[in-house]
């Protein structure tokens, strides 16, 4: 595959373009604050129960409204499992502050080339509403984001990546989809795309 067969390249949001930075000091902090007291290790823990919780969940994010309830919703799982009394209503924003997203290495200047290069882009996520607000802070604000929860559907579904193909105005076979999930790989091929394993950096080298 040559960048001479592409007219557009779209992009998995978490694990390709952003990573978290460890939400657990942040966390902690925030429930001393509140009287409350636990080990990073339970922490940690009660951190993955949330990640789990919001997975399959992400497209229930779909407007203000819904978001909030959403991360009312995590943020209760969170607590439960770090076997606090707190409410989550009163947590939730120390919860959503703690959470900093930064770009992968190497990502600025893949978008950057991929620019020069004239290809149409996209983000395709599994992720709530908030996707473009956080990429824009980042300064990935130029970027036509697509997620589950604006299409109403969750990759591997071809449904978000045919969403954006058809917003950009390419056909299936003249896109390469990036990601770091086999609901990326599935989901692409199935919509007719090419696709190539993140980082990114290295899959636009394999494409050279």
């Amino acid at each position: 595959m040559r960048f001479a067969e592409l007219d557009a390249v779209t992009l998995d949001a978490f694990g390709t373009l952003v990573g978290l930075a460890d939400p657990v000091p942040a966390l902690r902090d925030a429930l001393r604050e509140r009287g409350v007291d636990r080990e990073p290790g339970e922490i940690a823990e009660a951190f993955s129960a949330e990640g789990a919780y919001y997975r399959p969940r992400s497209l229930e994010g779909r407007d203000e409204k819904s978001l909030a309830r959403l991360r009312r919703e995590c943020v209760a799982v969170f607590l439960e499992a770090a076997g606090t009394e707190l409410a989550p209503d009163e947590f939730v924003d120390a919860y959503i502050e703690a959470l900093r997203f930064e770009l992968l290495p190497g990502v600025v200047e893949a978008v950057r080339g991929l620019r020069r290069r004239g290809l149409a882009l996209a983000v395709v996520g599994n992720w709530d509403i908030g996707l473009p607000g956080h990429l824009a802070g980042l300064g990935l604000g130029g970027l036509a984001v697509f997620t589950s929860a604006g299409v109403g559907i969750a990759k591997p579904n071809p449904a978000p990546f045919l969403h954006a193909l058809e917003a950009l105005g390419v056909p299936p076979e003249r896109a390469l989809h990036i990601g770091d999930d086999e609901v990326d790989e599935l989901g692409a091929k199935a919509a007719g795309m090419r696709f190539a394993w993140a980082p990114l950096a290295d899959a636009l080298e394999a494409t050279a």
